[in-house]
């Protein structure tokens, strides 16, 4: 590890660990931290192609820009992306600590359960959910397709909605991403080991296969929708537009990086390694993206936005089965991430004298089932409303945890007033109860972030929410420290 990096100590462990720390909350000390920069770069590349992702470029594709202009917005997007990771996932790099600790840091023991909950305890375990039932459609038409009689199981029975099939299909999903959240980091690096070359192997035959028969790259660049159905905006906004689209999905794992970079053996290695796996990660995406989703199209006769739909109607079982199994299991990898994982350890960070990692696992999941995700389905506009909101006070949450760490603390913590002794006197401790300021940045770049969803003439506003309400608490945060 390089000079500056902060070494923990097993001595300052064990004194943190009888103060009632559970085991995934205490600092990782040198020989805990086993993630160097090949691990990063495998890290979030599976977490890019996956199904909600090829459909927001699809969407993209209406808002008035041209297909080369997109993949370089995407591009773009990318290393606003890897700053997000990088830079907020210093303090859990340098220190070894994780999310709900580096987030107390900002907002104080107390003020840091809320941010903590909203992050972990609702947006994760909504989302855990959501993704788990749109890929169990996949897992749905790949069964189908091996055993057509499987469609057909239990005639007209639902379960508050749900089909058999699409009750078992969901199920199953629903189990392999639950096991992969059990095995924590190590399991996810085996399985992004895996996972990677199969993405290379498929995105790119994929690729091939639709600028052949979409004509030619020259014919899919030049591709552009009806001219009724693209919006009519400045080209400057639909860039910042589609970067903040990019930035609001990644707000969770963004939020709670340090969950991650806890275990990085340097700063260095999650610097180099973040940056390089979003980058090399994007410009796949992008390219392959574009290519699949307007190739199809030209070749089916339709505008498909949906990749799998344009997968399901290959000819080539052998390639179209392959395609949906390295489809679910880019799921899987965004599941784990930046669902599953982050809930547990704020499961964990709630109640750290009854929950550890693996029970906060296992409690996500039982909620992310409970709640039918089939159900919030139901009603596009109400699900996709209450998910804009989490993910808009992501924002703010990580504008404050920014100018706290950088421009309050300096990049400097006190690991034994941060994990404070619950018995001893800490009305003096700067990370005890709640910090107003945080809270008031918060709220308030929220609220204006949020304008445009109420007041139409604001609509710009809500189309970067993410970068406004991250901007105002951030200077708003500093400003209130200034006055202080």
């Amino acid at each position: 590890m390089s000079e500056k990096e902060i070494l923990v100590t097993e001595e300052q462990v064990s004194l943190i660990r009888k103060r009632g720390y559970n085991e995934d909350l205490l600092p990782k000390t040198e020989d805990k931290r086993n993630m160097s920069a090949k691990n990063y770069f495998t890290l979030w590349m599976g977490s890019i192609h996956n199904i909600p992702n090829y459909t927001a470029v699809g969407g993209f594709l209406f808002l008035g820009l041209s297909p080369i202009n997109i993949m370089i917005a995407l591009i773009i997007s990318s290393l606003a992306v890897a700053g997000l990771m990088v830079f907020n996932g210093k303090a859990g790099s340098k220190y070894g600590i994780p999310f709900s600790m580096h987030l107390r840091s900002a907002y104080g023991d107390i003020g840091a359960k809320l941010p903590g909950f909203l992050r972990g305890g609702i947006a994760a375990i909504a989302w855990f959910g959501l993704q788990n039932f749109t890929a169990s459609l996949a897992l749905l038409i790949l069964i189908g397709k091996i055993w057509p009689g499987f469609l057909t199981l239990g005639g007209d029975f639902s379960f508050f909605g749900i089909s058999l099939p699409g009750l078992i299909a969901f199920t199953i999903f629903w189990a392999i991403n639950l096991l992969i959240g059990l095995g924590g980091g190590e399991a996810l690096n085996k399985f992004t080991a895996i996972l990677n070359p199969l993405i290379y192997v498929v995105f790119i035959g994929m690729t091939i296969w639709a600028i052949k028969v979409g004509g030619g790259l020259g014919n899919i660049l030049a591709f552009r929708p009806a001219v009724d159905q693209v919006q009519n905006n400045s080209p400057i906004l639909v860039y910042f537009m589609i970067i903040n689209s990019v930035l609001a999905v990644w707000a969770g794992p963004g939020a709670s990086i340090s969950d991650f970079t806890q275990n990085a053996k340097s700063t260095k290695d999650q610097r180099v390694g973040q940056t390089a796996s979003l980058l090399v990660g994007y410009l796949i995406f992008a390219f392959s993206s574009i290519s699949i989703l307007i190739g199809g199209s030209i070749h089916y006769g339709v505008q498909e936005w949906n990749v799998l739909n344009i997968v399901d109607k290959w000819d080539n079982m052998p390639a179209m089965l392959l395609a949906i199994v390295v489809l679910l299991m880019t799921t899987i990898s965004t599941n784990a991430t930046g669902n599953i994982v982050p809930a547990a350890y704020q499961l964990a960070a709630l109640f750290p004298k009854t929950i550890n990692y693996k029970k906060g696992v296992i409690i996500a999941g039982v909620i992310s089932y409970v709640i039918m995700p089939w159900k919030l389905m139901e009603n596009s506009d109400s699900i996709f409303f209450f998910l804009n909101m989490i993910g808009a006070v992501l924002g703010p949450v990580i504008g404050v945890m920014l100018a706290e760490y950088f421009f309050v603390a300096k990049q400097e913590l006190d690991l034994d007033k941060l994990y404070m002794d619950p018995s001893a006197d800490n009305s003096d401790n700067p990370y005890k109860g709640v910090n107003k300021n945080a809270y008031i940045a918060t709220i308030i770049a929220l609220i204006i972030s949020m304008l445009g969803t109420f007041i139409p003439s604001l609509k710009v506003i809500s189309n970067l929410s993410f970068l406004v309400g991250a901007g105002l608490s951030f200077i708003i945060y500093l400003g209130l420290k200034k006055l202080k």
